[in-house]
């Protein structure tokens, strides 16, 4: 008998079509499919949605700030990647004065040529001569990695600030502690308040937690005690600040009063009290 092993092996796999298909209806196979990828982009866009509410609240103070050396015509300097993340101390740099508009030095007057030559001040944008523009003097408000050429005059004001960066922000950042309360709340928390060391907020550390970020404070006022009527020192015994939290536009009031170490807080106190002044004048650059 012979035997067809081609017809055979036709039928064989029509059988297993067919049986596979009872099993696994194409019509059926085809929904599964659609409603699995409907599931599928479901999910994914609500984890993007997730992630994206996510990095809106993210609590900014916990980003890393990213630092990139730049080159500018007045030097290196050292600024974060993410213009957000600038010091709300900081300064821009000024606009130089043209070469054209300036032929005479800004201070004594004294002609430029071939002899005389002209300098621009790093910190104020202005011409001088050599004689009035000889000292390079640090300027961090400005981020420069090495000290820079500037005037006498902004020679004076940038010693006074590094002197602040040296001393005063290791003490704010060194935290001291206070009795907090928020608003009109009478009730007080032993918290320890420091600066940030991006300079960007205030860490206020107790039985909770909580962050004021520097840019978004609208008035800030220091307390004083000790005077006396003929003229005694005063010291300072508390702070009060006024500032906007995130997503809000209605003004929070805060008052700390110093706690046990008074020698402490009051020096932290008076370290807040210069770094209010250069806040103050890099929001009205």
């Amino acid at each position: 008998m012979e035997v067809n092993l081609e017809n055979m092996l036709f039928l064989d796999r029509r059988s297993f079509a067919l049986e596979i298909s009872s099993l696994f209806p194409l019509r059926e196979m085809k929904d599964s499919y659609a409603e699995g990828v409907s599931v599928w982009l479901v999910v994914l866009l609500m984890s993007l949605l997730f992630f994206s509410c996510a990095l809106i609240n993210t609590n900014m103070s916990a980003v890393p700030d990213g630092k990139k050396l730049v080159r500018s015509p007045s030097g290196l300097r050292m600024l974060p990647e993410n213009g957000a993340f600038n010091s709300p101390f900081s300064l821009d740099e000024p606009q130089w004065v043209p070469d054209k508009e300036c032929p005479r030095c800004m201070q004594c007057d004294t002609k430029f040529d071939f002899i005389t030559r002209k300098h621009h001040c790093r910190r104020c944008g202005r011409c001088f001569c050599d004689k009035c523009c000889s000292q390079k003097v640090a300027l961090p408000r400005m981020c420069f990695v090495d000290p820079v050429r500037q005037c006498a005059e902004c020679s004076l004001i940038s010693q006074k600030e590094v002197e602040f960066y040296d001393k005063q922000l290791k003490v704010l950042t060194a935290g001291g502690t206070f009795l907090v309360r928020v608003d009109s709340s009478e009730k007080s928390e032993t918290m320890v308040c420091r600066l940030s060391n991006n300079h960007r907020y205030l860490f206020l550390d107790g039985e909770s937690h909580f962050e004021v970020e520097l840019s978004r404070i609208s008035s800030m006022q220091v307390l004083t005690e000790g005077s006396t009527p003929g003229g005694g020192s005063l010291r300072a015994s508390g702070m009060m600040l006024q500032y906007k939290p995130p997503g809000s536009q209605n003004l929070q009031q805060l008052h700390m009063d110093t706690a046990d170490d008074k020698r402490i807080a009051s020096a932290w106190l008076a370290a807040m009290h210069k770094a209010a002044k250069l806040l103050y004048e890099s929001r009205d650059q």
